[in-house]
């Protein structure tokens, strides 16, 4: 599979530059013994917010991930949000999963729907039907490549006023939304609890919405996250502002209650708690939410 490990380690480059907390996270953990080195980390997924427009969407994204062997999973409504997600399982344990979610446009006001389709009606046809498999560099630079135009400022603060991911997704478009720390996975502060409280020992402000720690219904699967920083963005107008990025998740996936006593030196993905939460996810997406990046720590 080196061409999945070449795939993947080119989406992330971009998104480890643009993401300080990364960096910040990492070498906190090596200097407090928590790991010797990064590769010690498991990526327990990526995360890719897109908008469901015509040749646009999960039904286009997804394309990329199927051919290079990944299988679609569950699907998710958030209804409140106006999103419908996917999670599609890697072709063996080394790699990531990876969880899709789009927009549904048509939802939103006649003013911000059609400020959207103002950018995207300038997408005549599947993006990903034009990339050859075969050239890796095509595939790893599809997602740095601009598919719209830059929005306005102006726009920009319309679709955030109603929509928050729609603004992102306007102006950061298929840039790496998140990747995932496997906090089980650590020999060292591997739950949540003890994690999140190194999290925050180390100056890093975590996302509140429905408490730090999101807990699924049966108890397996524990999320927590960073909130996005600010980072300064240039619009098509010429302004300057700062938005808010991408940024750092941490899962804990709890074993299988028919496997809670095997050892942990025999454990392997399979004997834990596999797939997502829609309310775990739902709360997660505010990591890029003003509400969040304003809130006092």
């Amino acid at each position: 599979m080196k061409s999945l490990d070449f795939i993947l380690k080119g989406i992330m480059n971009p998104y480890l530059g643009r993401v300080a907390d990364v960096k910040k996270i990492i070498s906190s953990m090596i200097n407090h013994n928590l790991i010797n080195n990064e590769n010690e980390i498991q990526n327990d997924h990526i995360a890719f917010r897109t908008l469901r427009y015509k040749n646009l969407g999960i039904k286009s994204l997804e394309k990329i991930f199927l051919y290079f062997g990944y299988s679609k999973r569950d699907f998710f409504d958030f209804e409140n949000k106006k999103l419908n997600a996917f999670w599609y399982s890697p072709p063996n344990e080394k790699y990531p999963r990876v969880f899709i979610s789009e927009l549904r446009i048509n939802e939103l006001s006649s003013t911000n729907y059609e400020i959207i389709q103002n950018y995207l009606s300038s997408v005549k046809q599947d993006p990903v039907e034009d990339l050859d498999f075969n050239n890796l560099n095509d595939v790893v630079g599809f997602f740095q490549r601009p598919l719209w135009k830059l929005p306005t400022y102006k726009d920009y603060k319309k679709l955030l006023n109603e929509s928050e991911y729609a603004a992102w997704v306007i102006y950061n478009r298929y840039y790496l939304n998140h990747y995932t720390m496997s906090i089980h996975m650590l020999n060292k502060k591997n739950n949540l609890e003890e994690f999140n409280s190194f999290l925050e020992r180390i100056g890093i402000k975590l996302n509140s919405s429905g408490g730090k720690i999101k807990e699924s219904k049966d108890g397996l699967l524990r999320q927590s996250s960073t909130v996005s920083k600010l980072i300064p963005a240039t619009f098509a107008c010429g302004i300057i502002e700062n938005i808010p990025g991408s940024y750092v998740e941490f899962a804990e996936r709890l074993p299988l209650l028919q496997f809670k006593n095997l050892p942990k030196s025999k454990m392997t993905s399979i004997h834990r708690r596999d797939g997502f939460e829609a309310g775990n996810a739902d709360k997660i997406f505010e990591s890029t939410y003003r509400s969040q990046i304003t809130r006092k720590a």
